[in-house]
């Protein structure tokens, strides 16, 4: 069924706009309470959400509709992603709900569905949860004996605490490690110190003062330069950066240098892999992925299967063919036998552990592949367009041109965002400056349709 209000992370745009406004909220609220309202029990759903401000508008409006369609409301505050999807689990809830925009700025935000096995929906079942929007949720409204009831819950983030260390090998621990950790002043601001500090680690914190506007302000998994910076000044082993919501992470080794998802994945496949975890023989990933993983997953005799950016779609792969690894460039790692969507904290801790284990720096730890030159562009859309810029002629033209350029030696990705009204161009091969003059030819081509 086609879908218009949810694109590939959910219900996204900018706060008090629609369709990010108490109102669609309450109604999304009411059509997805209906929808997972089946049988006599007394139904559920619980709310977590990151710290930007106006989760104080959407929280309530998103309570409203759940109870007045019969179901109880069970309020997390501010928690990760991974944790909503653990506790919808765990607490035998019919649904999840996480209230976030994940990286993007404060003025954005976004609601994410959970089903009540902790998987995000389907593309069939939102679209179904939209079509009950359309056709009027009214009459989906319960008498007054029969409304919902909220509380909060306080010890959400305990619980999540409890479970992220349960992810960590037993008799391991993280003394004499100085670990960075940067929380993007998002959901994540006090579970992630804690976590590594009961386990051993000495805890340099960046990013853990929110207030509302601030995350992933110059900081978290997007903004890695505050993280690098305090790894060198402290003389860390490692520096760890969550997203606004944690169900992402990027590292850097002991001298600031980047370690993006794919050497997460590579690193955790080699380890899975020798002590026979690894299921599938091989790791998901998106079409984003780095070449240079591809090579060295073939080089151990697995291999690397590509889906459409979006860790949902990643995971529709892992369910469907029985892997247990996947992910993200971007830092979205899913160890399924963990978790049931992106974890970038439980990503560090595997990663910590591998350090812990080898007894080596991370510099050596982690650089397992030498990345193909990759460079990737936006092209922004102006507001409302609605011309098939990807359709016109001169510029599938130019698009021709260069994946026949690259033909054999590397490849050329184009993609509309599914989150903000962009075109992505990525190209990748093993020659940087044609790769630069590449991406440069098609994006002013795009820019010369799209007139920005």
């Amino acid at each position: 069924m086609a879908r218009k209000l949810f694109g590939t992370d959910g219900v996204r745009g900018t706060a008090n706009i629609e369709p990010m406004t108490a109102e669609t909220s309450m109604r999304l609220g009411m059509a997805a309470g209906s929808y997972f309202t089946r049988g006599t029990h007394r139904h559920t759903v619980v709310i977590g959400k990151d710290t930007r401000l106006s989760g104080y508008m959407l929280e309530p409006a998103l309570t409203a509709g759940f109870t007045s369609v019969g179901m109880d409301v069970v309020l997390l505050g501010p928690l990760p992603t991974p944790a909503v999807a653990m506790l919808t689990r765990s607490m035998r809830a019919d649904l999840g709900v996480m209230i976030s925009a994940s990286h993007n700025s404060y003025e954005d935000n976004g609601i994410k569905l959970f089903g009540p096995d902790g998987f995000k929906l389907s593309d069939d079942t939102e679209g179904q949860i939209e079509a009950l929007m359309e056709n009027g949720v009214a009459s989906h409204r319960v008498a007054p004996a029969s409304l919902g009831r909220a509380r909060r819950l306080d010890d959400a983030l305990g619980r999540y605490l409890e479970y992220t260390k349960s992810t960590f090998p037993r008799g391991l621990r993280l003394d004499g490690l100085k670990i960075v950790v940067d929380c993007a002043n998002g959901a994540a601001y006090k579970v992630a110190p804690t976590v590594l500090w009961e386990l051993g680690a000495e805890v340099v914190t960046v990013g853990v003062n929110p207030d509302g506007f601030n995350i992933n302000r110059g900081c978290g998994s997007l903004s890695t330069d505050a993280m690098k910076s305090q790894v060198v000044a402290h003389g860390a082993h490692l520096g760890v950066a969550l997203d606004g919501d944690a169900d992402r992470v990027v590292l850097c080794d002991e001298f600031g240098q980047t370690v993006d998802g794919d050497q997460v994945m590579a690193l955790i496949a080699k380890a899975w892999h020798d002590n026979g975890t690894l299921r599938g023989d091989g790791v998901v990933a998106t079409v984003m992925s780095n070449l240079g993983l591809e090579r060295f997953l073939a080089g151990r005799g697995l291999a690397l299967h590509r889906t459409n950016v979006g860790d949902r779609y990643v995971l529709e792969r892992m369910r469907r063919d029985g892997f247990n690894l996947g992910g993200e460039q971007s830092g979205h790692v899913i160890l399924s036998d963990y978790s049931t969507t992106g974890d970038g904290l439980v990503a560090a801790l595997q990663v910590l552990a591998a350090l812990v284990v080898a007894q080596k720096p991370a510099s050596r730890v982690l650089r397992l592949f030498e990345p193909l030159p990759q460079l990737l562009k936006n092209v922004r859309l102006p507001e409302g367009m609605q011309r098939p810029v990807m359709e016109e002629e001169g510029v599938r033209k130019v698009i021709a041109a260069a994946e026949s350029e690259l033909a054999g030696t590397g490849r050329l990705l184009i993609r509309k965002s599914g989150t903000e009204p962009l075109i992505r161009v990525m190209a990748e091969g093993e020659d940087e400056r044609q790769i630069d003059r590449v991406v440069d030819e098609v994006v002013t081509a795009i820019r010369a349709v799209a007139g920005s």
